[in-house]
């Protein structure tokens, strides 16, 4: 656990220009108007903060206030300390859904036997090799979203099949366990590093050189989080995105019509404008003849979260955002929202449902499985 003070100097928020460019760019501020990234960081270098604050777990960690900081200060960095520290203390965010995603996550820290890979059916796949799917947390989420229809199996086995198209046949393990991070970004970094030494053991086990992603959160933490607590990594986080792209490119994939139909693209933050996968996932739709892409007003580093962050304080502003965005979609004309990211999926499939919208929620992967040529 570190002080406030050791906070403030580790991530320089003390260059703060008190210019409020965050809590006007801030999703939840324009909700919550009593929320503000600034005065969070202004307690703190009048050390007037502590870290009982219970605004610090408001915070999406989307970072649209950071690339809008003229001081260019990682306000998402400094609440992931400050949950860090408040964890240590005893005192944390509202867990959603009555904490089943971080009693899964907790439970993945021991030695346990799970059937990870009962979805593969027909797909190709490999004990050991230099390809490894990193599934994620969709084998979960399927079970305990099933009601509002969250796909996250036909995702798996869709991104299985696209890379089967492709000629990978990857290594998929039962051993697996979640990236971690959920307990990161919530304070829990003693979780987070149990969660990342397995998963880097069975990776390595695998003799993988190449671990391909289609969760943008698993993705972003390999990538980022895993070399700073773990050291340098011995193989490459790849999004399965970037990997398409190329392979696009290359002609390897191909795209057969859609029926015609208008669609818009929501970036997910992780994928975004923390990893910066922007033109990929819009090249693959492009590349579907039929298929008309219309931007929302609010996209690439200026688009908005899905509402939630870390499956904790799932509020009535996370419904709000939610809300708003789908509003914002279907003002573009687009009968379909297309998500690269199982949460955005799940959280808009939620408001959805609560609110019975006319709209359609659909997995980029799930387009591009139904459309890509094979032979």
């Amino acid at each position: 656990m570190t002080a406030i003070d050791e906070l403030v100097n580790t991530t320089k928020t003390y260059y703060c220009l008190d210019c409020g460019v965050c809590t006007g760019s801030c999703p939840v501020s324009r909700v919550f108007p009593d929320f503000s990234p600034r005065q969070i960081i202004e307690r703190s270098l009048y050390e007037l903060e502590d870290f009982s604050d219970e605004t610090i777990w408001n915070c999406l960690t989307c970072a649209q206030c950071s690339v809008r900081c003229p001081a260019d200060i990682n306000f998402p960095e400094f609440i992931r300390l400050m949950r860090d520290g408040a964890h240590g203390l005893g005192f944390d965010g509202m867990p959603a859904h009555n904490g089943m995603l971080q009693t899964i996550m907790a439970i993945q820290t021991k030695d346990i036997k799970q059937n990870r890979t009962s979805w593969i059916e027909d797909g190709k796949t490999k004990e050991t090799g230099d390809v490894f799917y990193f599934v994620g947390c969709k084998p979960y989420f399927n079970v305990i979203f099933e009601n509002i229809d969250a796909g996250s199996i036909q995702g798996a086995q869709n991104v299985l099949k696209i890379l089967n198209t492709c000629g990978v046949e990857p290594v998929v393990s039962n051993n697996e366990r979640c990236c971690g991070h959920d307990a990161l970004w919530n304070g829990n970094e003693d979780t987070f590093k149990q969660l990342a030494r397995l998963n880097v053991e069975v990776i390595r086990a695998s003799g993988a050189k190449q671990v391909i992603f289609s969760c943008p959160e698993g993705y972003h933490t390999f990538k980022e989080y895993y070399p700073k607590f773990l050291g340098e990594l011995d193989f490459e986080p790849v999004h399965i995105l970037d990997f398409l792209a190329a392979k696009l490119d290359e002609g390897v994939v191909q795209l057969e019509e859609s029926d015609e139909k208008i669609v818009t693209y929501h970036d997910p933050c992780r994928l975004g404008r923390l990893a910066g996968v922007y033109d990929a996932p819009r090249k693959l739709l492009e590349a579907i003849p039929g298929i008309e892409l219309k931007e929302m007003p609010r996209s690439r580093e200026n688009g908005v979260c899905c509402g939630t962050s870390g499956w904790m304080n799932c509020s009535s502003c996370s419904k709000e955002i939610q809300m708003q965005r789908l509003k914002e979609a279907k003002e573009t004309g687009a009968g379909t929202v297309v998500t690269a990211c199982p949460k955005c999926q799940i959280h808009f499939r939620c408001a959805k449902q609560a609110y019975n919208l006319d709209i359609e929620i659909t997995d980029l992967f799930d387009i591009v499985a139904e459309r890509i040529k094979t032979g």
